[in-house]
């Protein structure tokens, strides 16, 4: 029930609720052209109270109780660890059920603020990034992200290009850039095997791409400690 109707609501509709708003749910039988009469739920809910969650909800003056988010992996993550840490009977830890929520409180409230941002450009074209940023540091193909969203690969390459201009292996690469400069500064491993993890494939092509975009090469970087990354230099 939305705003005193009911409505149909489907994948990737988020509802939300504060203390003392009507809430009703109802899950009722329908066709399906494969199964006949079904009745299917694949929703995840939480019902919560407390201070932070009164300051949040207040941070933004009019939340909707339904909007349509684009359903991230990494939000969808967080939701079931939460609710797998809720399940701890005898052995929840309520600091970490605390920062759970707080972390899918603000992933929700990112989500409803994308879905905003581009409602007058392209839903699927949100749907397209977090695709990309979800898969960057794997090797992924266009026509993967196209399967994803449903759209022909010569669609979805136009669409993307169109909204954020860039393509996606750009934007992929830019993501496998940042991994790879963090796991230079903060980790102990070869430039081979960050070549590898933040999916570049090789090292020959990961070094190709740094020197292009920075104007050092990785080992260089590395080796200074006043060398930042900046302006390509002729």
């Amino acid at each position: 029930m939305v705003n005193g109707s009911f409505v149909p609501i489907q994948g990737g509709d988020l509802l939300l609720f504060k203390p003392g708003d009507p809430y009703e749910l109802r899950i009722e039988e329908h066709d399906t052209p494969r199964n006949g009469a079904v009745v299917a739920s694949g929703d995840y809910y939480v019902m919560c109270r407390g201070t932070w969650l009164d300051e949040w909800w207040n941070r933004v003056p009019s939340r909707p109780p339904l909007t349509r988010i684009n359903m991230s992996e990494s939000l969808l993550g967080t939701w079931r660890q939460l609710i797998l840490e809720r399940r701890r009977i005898g052995e929840e830890n309520p600091e970490i059920t605390d920062y759970l929520l707080r972390t899918l409180c603000l992933q929700l409230e990112r989500a409803v603020s994308e879905t905003n941002a581009y409602r007058g450009k392209s839903f699927t074209g949100a749907r397209m990034k977090s695709y990309v940023e979800e898969h960057a540091n794997m090797p992924f193909k266009v026509e993967d992200v196209a399967n994803h969203v449903g759209l022909s690969v010569s669609r979805a390459v136009h669409l993307f290009k169109q909204i954020f201009g860039k393509t996606m292996i750009q934007y992929a690469l830019e993501i496998r850039l940042s991994t790879a400069i963090e796991r230079m500064k903060y980790s102990t491993m070869t430039l081979e095997q960050i070549a590898e993890s933040c999916g570049f494939g090789s090292y020959s092509y990961f070094h190709r791409v740094f020197r292009e975009k920075y104007g050092v090469s990785p080992t260089d970087y590395r080796s200074s400690e006043t060398v930042e990354p900046g302006a390509r230099s002729d």
